[in-house]
């Protein structure tokens, strides 16, 4: 092995291709050979791949991925001026001098390893496992999912604060309703005997819709807070949630798809315990970007709920504005007619701006869920086993039956599994409470369609249909209401549908008693039955 035939083809192979080593023993030669001749040339120790055999994380701070990658070495320890270090080809002055540069040392101790061996030496110390970015090791996995669990904290407090409004606009409404019955006595009975019963009512309602509107308040200013989430397509094949924080504002992208990962992941048995939690810490981050995605859906729905809570207040006040300036003769209380029915039509046109943005999330939520219902399941990825599955021919359910998996101290890859499996049931609740807010979102269409319609059918019930105007607008509100009915029904019907076949929705429930030391299946379980 000759300066020049090293150097020559370590310029002509590519950073992922033929190794150096190999093309200068032997085709076929056994590594121990091709170690022993490295050792020769470079008269100095080898090293083969280890999974201990790691960087100090002092000194992998410092350091770039891709750099180490590209330019093939690996230090393993930072002593004051020296340094030792993994390399491919220790005899090349510019990767001598990028060393020292990057260390900051003047000796170097050098070890030579095979190109595959320092490439999985470089990447297992990022806790990497082959060709996968530096964004898939476990800590910026474990960043992007506690960053993601904030998302959902903070989506969780905007529809409790949503369903505070709308407490505080059914508060709005019976307040309204209080006054107009104080309203209508005044107009009908002056101040007379009933003043004790109006006066009450009248301070009564007007404390009820200003306190109910201060609740409501808060959601308004709320609405310019939630965060959108971007939804775009997951990649089938394997590929990493990316985080950048640029000024604080977390962005997320996704890496290209890593091609050699699903043949990596088809060998599951062969993997080492390690290798596996990192597959499976990137499925926890795939389902918890699932989960959030389900959480900003249903917050924009819980937005549209709102909006149509406050379009129904804004229906009331219309409705009870038009009766009484149609039933009263013009005076001075037709200003209060005309307040109402323009503070009802404010109300009415903000309601109806929140919803379609709900609308549309709606659609959304139903389109993910069918999605989700034609993906691989985590039996599939997680447990592909070949000694199980196509050998024996057994079903995925066995993995978990099998002797392997007897009661037995699991550690922490143990734990791991169990993690990812609560997690994708995790997810499978979250994409049915996704359909169950879809399945209300409706319920609210038909209840503000009910509203609009019963004003409208109500109007033209009391007054008749002599002035060809009125008699419009009330056919008018009673075929909107019953547009959105029909809108809500097409909402409600199947969400309630899909409910019922879920296994979630029944009214037994059981307790489970965890035991990691134990699989999962073989926890003890306390079952309560809705009929006892």
């Amino acid at each position: 092995m000759t300066r020049e035939n090293e150097q020559h083809i370590q310029q002509a192979a590519p950073c992922r291709g033929p190794c150096p080593e190999e093309a200068t023993c032997h085709p076929g030669s056994p590594k121990h050979e091709i170690l022993a001749c490295l050792s020769r040339r470079y008269a100095c120790p080898t090293v083969e791949y280890d999974e201990d055999l790691t960087v100090p994380q002092t000194i992998l701070q410092r350091l770039d991925l891709d750099t180490l990658r590209s330019e093939l070495w690996m230090p393993l320890s930072v002593s004051g001026d020296s340094a030792e270090v993994i390399a491919c080809n220790p005899d090349d002055p510019d990767l001598n001098r990028s060393i020292r540069e990057a260390l900051g040392v003047d000796k170097i101790v050098f070890r030579v390893a095979t190109r595959p061996d320092l490439i999985r030496l470089i990447e297992n110390s990022w806790d990497l496992n082959a060709d996968f970015p530096a964004s898939a090791g476990r800590t910026p996995l474990a960043k992007a999912r506690t960053y993601l669990a904030i998302v959902r904290t903070r989506y969780a407090a905007q529809r409790t604060q949503f369903a505070r409004s709308r407490t505080g606009l059914a508060l709005t409404r019976t307040g309204l309703a209080c006054v107009s019955i104080a309203v209508v006595f005044l107009r009908l009975f002056g101040a007379g005997d009933l003043l004790s019963v109006e006066i009450p009512l009248l301070v009564l309602g007007v404390a009820a819709i200003a306190d109910g509107l201060f609740w409501y308040l808060p959601a308004r200013r709320e609405t310019r807070e939630i965060k959108r989430y971007p939804l775009y397509d997951v990649p089938e094949g394997f590929s990493v949630l990316e985080v950048s924080d640029p000024g604080g504002d977390m962005n997320f992208g996704r890496s290209a798809v890593v091609e050699s990962a699903a043949a990596l992941r088809q060998d599951w048995d062969s993997l080492s315990p390690v290798e596996r939690r990192r597959f499976l810490a990137n499925d926890r981050l795939n389902l918890a970007e699932e989960r959030t995605v389900q959480a900003y859906l249903r917050t924009m729905m819980a937005k549209a709920r709102t909006g149509l809570a406050f379009g129904r207040t804004g229906v009331a006040f219309v409705g009870i504005g038009i009766g009484f300036f149609r039933q009263f003769h013009p005076g001075p209380w037709s200003v209060f007619d005309w307040t109402l029915i323009a503070a009802g039509t404010i109300m009415l046109a903000e309601g109806f701006y929140w919803y379609l943005p709900g609308r549309k999330a709606a659609n959304i939520g139903r389109e993910t869920i069918d999605k989700a219902g034609g993906k691989k399941g985590l039996w599939d990825l997680i447990f592909p086993s070949l000694c199980l599955y196509t050998t024996l021919n057994q079903d995925q359910s066995a993995e978990a039956l099998s002797p392997q998996a007897q009661p037995g101290v699991w550690a922490t890859t143990g734990l791991a599994l169990v993690r990812t499996v609560l997690a994708d049931r995790r997810n499978a609740m979250s994409l049915l409470r996704t359909m169950m807010a879809r399945s209300r979102t409706g319920a609210a269409f038909i209840r503000t369609g009910f509203s609009i319609m019963a004003v409208g059918a109500g109007l033209f019930v009391y007054f008749g249909g002599e002035n060809a105007f009125w008699a419009a607008f009330d056919i008018l509100l009673v075929v909107v209401g019953l547009y959105l009915i029909g809108d809500g029904l097409y909402w409600f019907l199947p969400a309630e549908r899909i409910k019922r076949r879920s296994p979630f929705c029944v009214g037994d429930f059981e307790i489970v008693h965890p035991d990691y030391s134990e699989p999962a299946v073989s926890w003890e379980r306390i079952s309560f039955s809705h009929d006892n």
